[in-house]
């Protein structure tokens, strides 16, 4: 077993409320710990090699040097879940959209991790004056992160059928969108 894997069922097994945090480069291997089952055993994501650690720091560097929001829960010292915000789309017309991410180790799940995570991002990217926030689900049938986007205010505004090739199987993607701040409701600030 995975010794960051090992620590993490220990920590999350005897603690309860996640400390969430902006993610630092010390927290890629448990980032990466977290992210690999996804691609290795899983369809929600569509990569078909698993990222290395090098390859996760780059990704987590992009995103931060875009000047989107990164980060952690920990859970008794332990990271337990990551989210971060991206661009949408890289046209000027996308600007004030993001797109996010969750992922929550299994020991972790059912725990409010990923509720915590989700609204803090949002939280966050609406203070940073984004106004409408995408959630790209893949697998139709991600039960989990459907509801953990549909409880935090997300509406499933379509369904891409078929759009991936994974593990010998055609994958759809759902995707669900929210208002953040004045949503559509008013001109964004010039930007």
């Amino acid at each position: 077993m995975n010794p960051v894997a090992h620590r993490i069922r220990f920590i999350v097994s005897a603690a309860s409320t996640p400390i969430l945090r902006p993610a630092t480069a010390a927290d890629i291997p448990a980032i990466t710990a977290i992210y690999g089952p996804n691609v290795a055993e899983g369809i929600a994501s569509f990569e078909y090699k698993v990222p290395d650690e090098a390859e996760m720091a780059r990704r987590q560097a992009a995103v931060l040097a875009a000047g989107y929001p990164y980060l952690v829960a920990e859970i008794g010292g332990a990271v337990v879940g990551y989210a971060y915000a991206s661009a949408y789309r890289s046209r000027p017309g996308y600007r004030f959209v993001c797109e996010n991410s969750v992922y929550v180790a299994p020991a972790a799940k059912g725990r409010g991790v990923g509720t915590a995570l989700l609204t803090r991002l949002i939280d966050t990217c609406t203070a940073l004056g984004h106004r409408q926030m995408i959630a790209v689900i893949g697998n139709l049938g991600n039960h989990g992160s459907i509801a953990l986007h549909r409880a935090c205010g997300f509406t499933v505004v379509g369904v891409l059928p078929s759009i991936g090739w994974k593990r010998d199987r055609w994958v759809d993607c759902v995707l669900m969108q929210r208002p953040l701040g004045d949503g559509d409701q008013a001109p964004p600030d010039a930007g």
